[in-house]
């Protein structure tokens, strides 16, 4: 299912590669005094990040950033630095125990997201007991929303509106998390549950032409399938470009932790549709929808999360076929560095610019901001789609 134009792109090479990654540990590094006992808003504004407290849904995704940087500055010599980021590093994840003890702004499905990039990761790298510990609890805390009737993780609101029932493609990521509890504590409960997930999420969100619902609904009283819709794309029946790449990764890591056969092709099938929208520049916009020559927002962050899920699956593939997603990563990357990649320190203190977290229409719900600005997961997920293209990487997933 190769797309036979996908032959005329070029590749990120390795001195690109490593070009890229050096001005983002530099970056990381440099930006470690104002986002140590803080945290980076969740987009930019005029290129910028803002510090927050730790009481967002995207906060793991700097500490993430933290300890990607880490890793490349230990494995390159770099002592002083890698001293500093480690104790950064610590110093975020001592902030998300406070959070997860203190119950601060966790009543929602992204526990994954917040604290498989932070505390996992630290417990990964450095053995970090409070890492651990702060994980565990958050799979505690994540497994709290999983309804037996219908059997999936609510994403968020309260848990006895109907009006709340329902899932959202980007759970897919949020499930590692609950995997490691299961293989941390030997504890089966957690995994129970993912598992189950994760089946009602394919079951219901791939669409299909292999398109994906951004949101799905259930009834409350049956567990039955209700309606798909969306509270992030262009309009209900359109593919919302992050939620497809969520899609693409998301597959692989089903495939990784369940090995049904099937997921491999269902993976396939939502890369397909993904790269079948891409526009010429390879830069893609926020919703599928819309192709060359639009006018509307790019989302660079969902070139990079494909590209992290295709290098994900090529693991598990035959290798007469890993050779053609490793270089779409490759050229998606190539695209992200020449187009979107800060490249002076003075223009953002972010990573990869167009990007959009959340932009309104006619046909959906959306706020209205980090529109055509870095986001912290855009800057996450380039920076481990350049680390697995460096390495032979751990997954904090």
């Amino acid at each position: 299912m190769e797309r036979t134009e996908f032959k005329e792109y070029p590749e990120i090479s390795d001195s690109e590669l490593e070009a890229a990654m050096q001005f983002a540990v530099g970056s990381v590094v440099k930006n470690l005094g104002t986002f140590t006992d803080k945290f980076q808003k969740a987009y930019s504004e005029n290129g910028f990040y803002q510090p927050i407290e730790n009481n967002y849904w995207t906060t793991g995704f700097w500490t993430g950033e933290i300890w990607l940087a880490y890793e490349y500055a230990k494995d390159h010599g770099m002592a002083k630095e890698a001293e500093a980021l480690r104790h950064a590093g610590e110093v975020q994840i001592a902030s998300f125990m406070d959070r997860i003890v203190n119950k601060i702004e966790v009543d929602h499905h992204d526990m994954g997201f917040l604290y498989s990039p932070s505390c996992v990761a630290g417990y990964k790298l450095t053995g970090s007991q409070m890492g651990r510990e702060a994980a565990v609890k958050a799979a505690d805390q994540l497994i709290t929303r999983f309804h037996p009737i219908g059997e999936f993780i609510q994403a968020w609101g309260a848990m006895d509106a109907p009006e709340n029932y329902r899932l959202i493609i980007d759970c897919f990521l949020n499930l590692p998390l609950l995997y490691w509890a299961s293989e941390e504590t030997g504890d089966m409960k957690y995994r129970d549950i993912a598992e189950k997930h994760i089946h009602t999420a394919v079951a219901n969100v791939i669409r299909e032409d292999y398109s994906t619902w951004h949101t799905f609904f259930f009834d409350m009283k049956t567990g039955a399938p209700d309606h798909g819709a969306t509270c992030q794309g262009y309009r209900d029946g359109s593919a919302w470009t992050r939620g497809q790449a969520w899609g693409i990764y998301g597959m692989a890591l089903a495939y990784r932790y369940t090995e049904k056969e099937e997921y491999i092709d269902i993976f396939k099938n939502v890369t397909e549709y993904f790269l079948s929208h891409m526009p010429k520049d390879l830069i893609p916009y926020w919703d599928l929808e819309f192709t060359s020559g639009d006018e509307q927002p790019r989302d660079s962050s969902s070139a990079s999360i494909a590209a992290c899920g295709m290098l994900e699956m090529v693991k598990y593939l035959p290798e007469n076929e890993r050779g053609y997603y490793i270089r779409v990563a490759k050229q998606l990357l190539k695209a992200v560095y020449d187009k979107c990649a800060v490249k002076d320190y003075k223009e953002s203190n972010g990573l990869v610019l167009h990007s959009t977290y959340s932009n309104h229409s006619p046909y959906n719900t959306c706020n209205h901001y980090g529109v055509d600005e870095c986001n912290s997961w855009g800057d996450y997920f380039y920076m481990e789609a350049l680390t697995r293209l460096m390495k032979d990487w751990n997954p904090y997933w």
